[in-house]
């Protein structure tokens, strides 16, 4: 359990803001912090990584004490066991990507941790090469290894997929589903993007000027209802038409086009271009309109 009680004088373009949180992210969970350039996500993952320090409060994980303004505890940033993605990479230039994966062992560890992690991340013919000659995608990957070297409880992402094209970016976030499963991670992740959100998250936390103002999941976040069926797919609407009594709506899944029959009660809202997601009970797909502006 990461327990944040935390407040920080943040200093933006339009002024300076009171970043102020108290709120319990439940250990195992994928958690995306939400809401406006500005409203201080990066920031609360900064704290966390103890590469900022909040003004007052605490930070408290699995009981133990990272950070309390009271008692002058500030843990180092080396003792917190976080991996964390950077939107830019951040990766050694002059190091191969073999070498960048070994910078981050400890002292203690072996290559097999990197072996494993490579298999995950699909890195095997690229571990010779330097970071100038990958891909967005391919240097992301090399990232999200380097973060899981030292096999971290915590991993942070901050928006590492927002400069990838669709295409790579529905790759990467399966490569993140599967290494938060299967390295039994609390992950937490700061996104704009509403259907990547609703694919990866179990847990929202909407900020607003620094203010946390909805948690809870994404359903109830983003559609205002609980979305029943075994399968959910995000996508967007490509085209509505009437046939006789019911509507048919186009819907672009990822590279796929789905359609999906509905009643007039279901599309009175709904338009081209709007994010949906569609679900199947039953074997019928139902679709749900998620709004943007929570």
């Amino acid at each position: 359990m990461i327990d944040l009680k935390i407040e920080k004088r943040l200093h933006a373009a339009n002024g300076s803001m009171i970043l102020s949180i108290d709120t319990s992210i439940p250990k195992g969970s994928f958690t995306t912090i939400y809401g406006e350039s500005g409203a201080g996500k990066t920031s609360i993952l900064r704290m966390l990584a103890g590469l900022m320090r909040p003004d007052n409060g605490s930070l408290v994980i699995d009981n133990e004490v990272w950070f309390d303004a009271s008692k002058k505890i500030q843990l180092s940033p080396q003792k917190r066991k976080i991996g964390y993605v950077f939107q830019d990479y951040a990766l050694f230039p002059n190091m191969t990507v073999r070498e960048n994966l070994e910078y981050a062992l400890d002292k203690d560890q072996d290559n097999n941790e990197i072996n494993k992690l490579v298999e995950i991340t699909e890195l095997g013919t690229l571990q010779e090469r330097k970071p100038q000659t990958l891909s967005g995608g391919q240097k992301q990957r090399v990232a999200l290894a380097r973060a899981l070297v030292r096999r971290p409880d915590i991993l942070l992402l901050d928006e590492p997929l927002a400069a990838l094209d669709n295409k790579i970016r529905i790759k990467l976030q399966d490569y993140i589903k599967q290494v938060h499963r299967e390295y039994e991670l609390t992950t937490i992740l700061v996104s704009h993007d509403v259907g990547e959100i609703v694919k990866l998250s179990d847990n929202v936390i909407v900020l607003k000027e620094g203010k946390l103002i909805n948690q809870g999941s994404p359903d109830s976040i983003f559609v205002n209802r609980a979305v029943s069926g075994k399968f959910k797919f995000t996508g967007e609407i490509l085209d509505i038409i009437k046939e006789e009594i019911v509507y048919i709506v186009t819907v672009l899944v990822h590279s796929n086009i789905v359609r999906v029959i509905a009643q007039d009660s279901e599309v009175a809202d709904m338009k081209i271009g709007d994010k949906v997601i569609v679900a199947s009970k039953a074997f019928n797909p139902i679709i749900y309109k998620i709004e943007n502006d929570v």
